[in-house]
């Protein structure tokens, strides 16, 4: 984690995790494929406008998320996650808008290979990051795994805010005020 700069303690990274862990626990989820950008940022502090192409963050129920992506935008998570670089995984660019190849095969792959190719999975199903060719090509690919929708999982962890959070809230409150103000 060398030259990252995290908006929020590691603390309050490690609280939201627990949340959205025992929300998953609840659903009966033993992982969830997060794609909405601003779901991604709060779970892992990623901080890039690459959500134009395939990424996501995988949630397992122990360890570190998982952030994957575009290999060029690793790079950029590298410089705003917490995560060791062995858990930011980025696929080539001959994914990228090619109809012969679609980038859930890549993470399919991924996801084998962590050992979560029977696991229940939660996916954003109703997200304008997650796509209906993302969904077929998952499933397609994870035949032994049980999906079900995720829609909203981590938003409703993020409905109560920390003090972390409500500081970081006041602060852009004041910038606001000041930029009015002037």
């Amino acid at each position: 984690m060398s030259n990252v700069t995290l908006h929020f303690p590691l603390a309050e990274y490690h609280r939201r995790i627990a949340r959205t862990r025992a929300a998953m626990e609840a659903k009966g989820l033993d992982l969830v494929i997060v794609s909405d950008p601003s779901n991604m940022s709060w779970l892992t502090g990623y901080d890039g406008w690459s959500f134009y192409t395939h990424q996501a963050v995988l949630l397992g129920m122990e360890g570190e998320p998982v952030w994957w992506g575009r290999g060029m935008d690793a790079q950029g998570a590298r410089r705003t996650v917490f995560m060791q670089p062995d858990n930011i995984i980025g696929y080539e660019d001959t994914y990228v808008q090619n109809p012969l190849k679609h980038p859930m095969t890549d993470l399919a792959q991924r996801i084998t290979a962590r050992g979560w190719e029977k696991a229940r999975i939660g996916v954003e199903m109703d997200n304008y990051w997650f796509s209906a060719a993302a969904n077929d090509t998952l499933r397609g690919a994870l035949k032994q795994a049980t999906f079900s929708d995720a829609t909203g999982l981590v938003n409703w962890q993020r409905i109560v805010k920390s003090d972390h959070e409500v500081e970081f809230i006041r602060r852009a409150a004041a910038i606001v005020d000041a930029m009015h103000a002037r």
